[in-house]
């Protein structure tokens, strides 16, 4: 493997580590192909508002999510090159710690069973990120990162704005913060290559199902909880989650 540097002072990595991040730096997502149709069918009606398939697989891509960036922000805080590096770790930790609280708060309300491991292509991503030293890990890890937020966000944004759940509209606000958060600390690393990641975002590999899916938990198995770092004091615009659990008001038509 070898670094180019452009002119212009871009880094590029050729060889190996280029076809892998091509491959890879795309977000696991649920790994679901459904129809639109079948997104929007209503699967359960609770005390919240109806949940559809959208919703369910939304709340288990943000819980997958966490179980690899929370682990890879850990390891950017101990290899990342440079003070913006280690604090995009910190942001990544603390911003999928909140999230995963609420996520598991959520879960059990709507009947929602959450994966204790990522996809093997997210475990991938941070197998991928750690392999590198140095400025070249700063670099894979942070493009990788920044195609992934940068994917999900739309996302996020299409559920908040169609869900009738509240559970699961209150996750797509924290959400939202977070990842805004995260792809703003990440670009402040100044290691994003904002040509590329934006053509990987929009022009996603076609993997197999099994390989961007989070396997089910084991029979048993006691849940995975991304703990929550007091010791990282960092100041993010995300508010604290409050898992709350009270039932939806009744709608009232507002003409607007």
């Amino acid at each position: 493997m070898r670094i180019s540097r452009t002119k212009a002072g871009t880094v590029f990595v050729i060889g190996s580590l280029t076809l892998t991040i091509t491959a890879l730096a795309y977000p696991a997502m649920l790994g679901l192909q459904n129809t639109s149709s079948a997104q929007d069918r209503v699967i359960a009606n609770t005390r919240y508002g109806p949940l559809t398939e959208q919703d369910r697989d939304f709340v288990v891509k943000v819980r997958a999510a966490g179980l690899w960036e929370y682990p890879l922000g850990e390891i950017a805080m101990q290899k990342g090159s440079t003070p913006e590096m280690k604090e995009a770790g910190a942001h990544l930790i603390v911003g999928h710690a909140g999230l995963d609280e609420l996520c598991r708060k959520v879960a059990p309300e709507l009947g929602i069973t959450l994966p204790n491991q990522a996809s093997p292509q997210q475990q991938q991503f941070v197998q991928t990120s750690q392999a590198a030293n140095g400025r070249e890990f700063d670099q894979v890890a942070s493009n990788i990162m920044r195609v992934t937020h940068g994917q999900i966000f739309p996302t996020i944004a299409k559920i908040r704005a169609n869900t009738k759940n509240t559970l699961v509209r209150e996750l797509a606000d924290l959400a939202n913060d977070t990842v805004l958060d995260h792809m703003t600390v990440l670009e402040k690393t100044g290691s994003v290559n904002f040509e590329q990641t934006v053509f990987q975002q929009t022009t996603p590999p076609k993997l197999p199902a099994d390989q961007m899916t989070p396997p089910p938990p084991q029979p048993g198995a006691p849940m995975v909880v991304l703990t929550p770092r007091p010791d990282l004091n960092i100041q993010t615009s995300t508010p604290k989650p409050t898992g709350s659990a009270a039932p939806a008001p009744a709608a009232t038509p507002t003409g607007g």
